[in-house]
């Protein structure tokens, strides 16, 4: 072969591995960049101790990780040991390694809801439930809710925090402060107490904090819905008569709910929240009381009921009287059918 032949010959075998070689590039960039790369849907959750290699572990055994060299690569692009951000990321069978790698560096996060809902009556639940869906640990919800200084920048304390919450579906970012959070409270709290219910509350002759006291005691009466305006009336009958509200839930409380029955040797207790030594509401709320029963302060229904005790029937319903003596009939009814259940149960045995 002559020199210019080899000449020819070298640059053709160069021009070769130079396509080869771009064609090698432009693979893995079509295969990182274009190309999906997972094959379930997989709500990624990374917190601030995850290694890079725990997020890919965690992406591998969630997502279905098709090609786990191409998340390599794409972390490695964008630095990830140094950039990657806490988060709730979503990652579905359309996600590219580089997207996913961007999304954790940018922190492009789906928000989620956060549910507060059902009994909530002592602060240490509810920073667990609070916990228990966001990135915060219940120790720092559990020192906000006991913080004064804190609490004074939303206008509450320790004792009616209570009140803030107004039980809800809060749509947030799963890394949210505790600030962020109690900010969220107090904006939804803003919202709730429209001027048209300030003006309910005005006509019931209640504060919205007052409403929130009252609502929390209806809370801890029932646990049956339909019976919540007809339990606040009750209680706005005695309000209104000037008449100690005598409500077993704010018994309950003084005891930090630690009672299984509440006895007649209780309702002694000394304390400000005792409604049988005094007369008129408890300085605040005793739990965080549901929409539903704030509603219910506000929009009561309308009857002369003065007292109310369990129902025989035994279905967490109850029967209301106008006068003492039809009280005291229902009391023994249901009295009579109490001791009926635990004779007969105490037979079985």
């Amino acid at each position: 072969m002559t020199t210019k032949g080899k000449i020819i010959l070298a640059v053709l075998a160069a021009g070769a591995l130079l396509a080869g070689a771009a064609g090698f590039v432009a693979g893995r960039y079509y295969i990182d960049n274009k190309k999906p790369n997972f094959s379930e849907k997989y709500v990624l959750y990374v917190r601030p101790e995850m290694s890079v290699a725990e997020v890919m572990d965690s992406l591998q055994a969630g997502a279905g990780t098709v090609r786990p060299k191409s998340v390599e690569r794409a972390f490695a692009k964008m630095e990830m040991d140094a950039n990657m951000k806490p988060g709730r990321y979503v990652v579905d069978s359309t996600s590219t390694s580089i997207y996913v790698a961007r999304m954790l560096v940018y922190g492009w996060q789906t928000p989620q809801n956060m549910t507060l809902s059902g009994t909530l009556r002592k602060k240490d639940r509810i920073a667990q439930r609070i916990s228990s869906q966001m990135m915060v640990d219940s120790a720092s919800v559990a020192d906000a809710l006991n913080d004064e200084a804190f609490l004074t920048e939303y206008g509450f304390t320790p004792e009616n925090v209570f009140a803030l919450i107004i039980p809800d579906t809060y749509e947030m970012y799963w890394t949210a402060s505790v600030k962020d959070i109690f900010d969220r409270f107090k904006n939804e709290y803003d919202a709730f107490w429209t001027s048209d219910r300030k003006e309910k509350a005005k006509a019931q002759g209640l504060s919205p904090m007052q409403v929130s006291v009252m609502a929390s005691i209806v809370s801890g009466e029932t646990l049956k819905a339909f019976e919540y305006p007809i339990i606040a009336g009750v209680y706005l009958n005695r309000y209104k008569k000037g008449m100690k509200l005598q409500a077993d839930p704010t018994i309950a409380f003084c005891y930090d709910y630690t009672l299984d029955r509440i006895l007649k040797k209780h309702l002694t207790v000394d304390s400000p929240y005792n409604t049988y030594k005094h007369v008129g509401l408890p300085p605040a709320p005793i739990n965080v009381p549901p929409k539903a029963c704030l509603e219910a302060v506000l929009n009561p229904q309308k009857h002369n009921y003065i007292y109310f005790c369990a129902s025989p029937a035994f279905d967490g319903t109850h029967n209301f009287a106008v006068v003492y003596n039809e009280h005291l009939k229902n009391a023994r009814a249901f009295q009579r059918e109490l001791t009926a259940r635990r004779r007969a149960k105490a037979a079985a045995k």
